[in-house]
């Protein structure tokens, strides 16, 4: 009866995992534009292997579930930085202001890929042009606490994609929900990011004046839209020291399911010591590890974090990021 129990059981668990991540579900890369928008921009969340959607909030909360941006109490700016393959740059600016209605945001990201020569079939070595390729995202953020366990958020931002000669512009929106527990902080998110219409390049690619310019013939393609599910919980918690474990779940337009999963070790809420793993997501096999340590400036908190993120094509990324707070906390 036991041998009957488990095998059914196993089958159970079996076909849960083919709905949650189906073998097919990675024929859908490559129809989404502007996919630089699931980059995170967030050493914390990356060293957590993006399990990021229960995080507390902070400056970076746009960029990841921007519900938790309610939970921020003092103005708060923070800049981070992602050093990519090839000289790929990847740079974002999140920016929060409480108020007695609500707490609003403003949040950028900016991706460039430097100067690539311009080569022929007559020209290999180049021609002696230069073009580029860059994206960026401007949002305006709004988040909203309705009792001491919900919370709610919403982005509405405008993103650009260029290459060379060729762009193009559409609108877009996050929406982000978070309830929290007494036991444990026990917490759940649900957050849809990414969602707009679709977009096309535009425009002439001129390769060079003296051969020929011809236009551009480009389909429409949606953005990265993405819908996670997420929970998290303080298993282990003493005056000096606590354990934060987060799962998540997503589930997007352009690949297949995958699971996040990320733990955070912190020290007198001074140091912090970060792990992630990132479950059905090909070209990221290896454990992320990520390090924070909180500082003043003045009386202002200033924290840094940084985020060491190894992939099996593009190598290893380093993440950094400086975060202010600007508030009236005296120093014990």
């Amino acid at each position: 009866m036991r041998i009957t129990l488990l095998s059914i059981l196993l089958l159970f668990c079996c076909s849960l995992f083919a709905q949650l991540i189906p073998n097919l579900g990675g024929q859908r890369a490559g129809i989404s534009a502007m996919t630089f928008l699931k980059m995170d921009v967030s050493p914390r969340s990356t060293g957590m292997g993006s399990a990021n959607n229960c995080l507390s909030g902070d400056a970076y909360s746009a960029f990841t579930n921007v519900a938790t941006m309610a939970e921020v109490k003092d103005f708060s700016i923070g800049l981070s930085n992602t050093f990519w393959a090839a000289g790929i740059n990847h740079a974002a600016l999140g920016v929060v202001k409480p108020t007695k209605i609500g707490n609003f945001g403003v949040s950028m990201a900016y991706l460039s890929s430097g100067a690539m020569p311009v080569r022929t079939e007559f020209q290999p070595d180049g021609t002696g042009e230069y073009f580029y390729a860059s994206s960026y995202s401007i949002g305006v953020n709004y988040a909203k606490q309705l009792t001491d366990a919900f919370s709610y958020g919403a982005t509405v931002k405008v993103v650009r994609e260029q290459l060379a000669q060729m762009n193009t512009t559409t609108p877009a929106i996050d929406l982000g929900f978070l309830y929290r527990t007494d036991y444990k902080d026990l917490s759940f998110a649900v957050n849809i990011q990414n969602f707009g219409f679709n977009s096309k390049l535009s425009g002439n690619w001129t390769i060079d004046s003296a051969f020929y310019s011809k236009p551009a013939n480009i389909d429409n393609y949606p953005p990265p839209t993405v819908f996670q599910l997420g929970i998290s919980m303080i298993p282990f918690k003493t005056e000096s020291q606590s354990l934060t474990v987060a799962v998540q779940l997503n589930h997007p337009n352009d690949n297949a399911e995958n699971i996040r999963l990320g733990a955070e070790y912190a020290y007198k809420s001074l140091l912090f010591a970060r792990l992630g793993y990132k479950i059905n997501v090909k070209d990221a096999p290896y454990p992320t590890l990520g390090m924070g340590l909180r500082m003043r400036m003045g009386k202002h908190p200033l924290r840094f974090d940084y985020a060491f993120e190894p992939t099996k094509y593009l190598g290893v990324m380093h993440k950094m990021a400086l975060s202010l707070s600007l508030n009236k906390e005296v120093r014990n």
